[in-house]
């Protein structure tokens, strides 16, 4: 494998020197202000990036106002109890991005929060709790259990939490593969996602930088 300092030299040079390279980190949040977290916040984050898959982020974000108007801040256990008529008409309020499979799918991640937190305590300290050296593990859950969460959208999700984790964006995978692990241009099956998950250990231990770190500065390397 190709060295990270190498990688980081990179970096730097392509962002104008390592100051600059340094304000492009993402925040990553403690274990205990990540565990101490509500519910009410994961699930909104999750509806922000599920509705900005696939559509322009700034729609959503510009008429997020609404959306916490309509699901009233976005408790769980409230959300769980809406009926199909209250799903419909909250699917056609112009408040929000009018999608209804989305807005079902805002249901089934509270039921998702909901059943996780019965085990855990809270969503919060599930994720916080959850080592790092798996975290392809958190993924392949979120997307198995919850709805939507696949691909970098259960990433993403993570990511805007404060979560320390990598995101596979294409530019990530891409300097991956130039540093010599053996992965496609999209990759998503269980021996890739092993070494890639092997790789980002690899360098954490190494350099000691967070997840969210190295996968930033890969990005930044291309």
């Amino acid at each position: 494998m190709k060295s990270f300092s190498d990688i980081y030299g990179q970096a730097c040079e392509r962002k104008g020197g390592e100051a600059a390279l340094q304000r492009l980190m993402p925040k990553v949040r403690s274990t205990r202000a990540l565990a101490g977290t509500g519910d009410d916040r994961f699930l909104a984050q999750m509806t922000r990036c599920v509705f900005q898959a696939g559509f322009v982020w700034r729609v959503v974000d510009n008429k997020w106002e609404g959306f916490e108007t309509v699901f009233f801040g976005f408790p769980p256990d409230r959300i769980v109890l809406l009926s199909p008529e209250q799903i419909d008409r909250i699917a056609s309020d112009t408040r929000i991005i009018r999608n209804r499979q989305k807005v079902v799918a805002v249901q089934q991640n509270a039921r998702y929060i909901l059943e996780v937190a019965q085990q855990h305590g809270s969503f919060g300290k599930f994720v916080a709790n959850w080592p790092s050296s798996d975290l392809v593990g958190l993924f392949a859950h979120m997307k198995k259990h919850g709805s939507r969460l696949g691909g970098m959208t259960g990433q993403r999700v993570l990511r805007e939490m404060g979560r320390d984790t990598f995101i596979m964006t294409g530019d990530v995978t891409r300097c991956l593969q130039r540093a010599g692990a053996d992965i496609s241009d999209n990759p998503g099956t269980k021996r890739e996602l092993g070494i890639i998950q092997g790789v980002f250990n690899q360098w954490h231990e190494a350099s000691g930088l967070p997840y969210s770190h190295l996968s930033r500065i890969c990005a930044c390397s291309i």
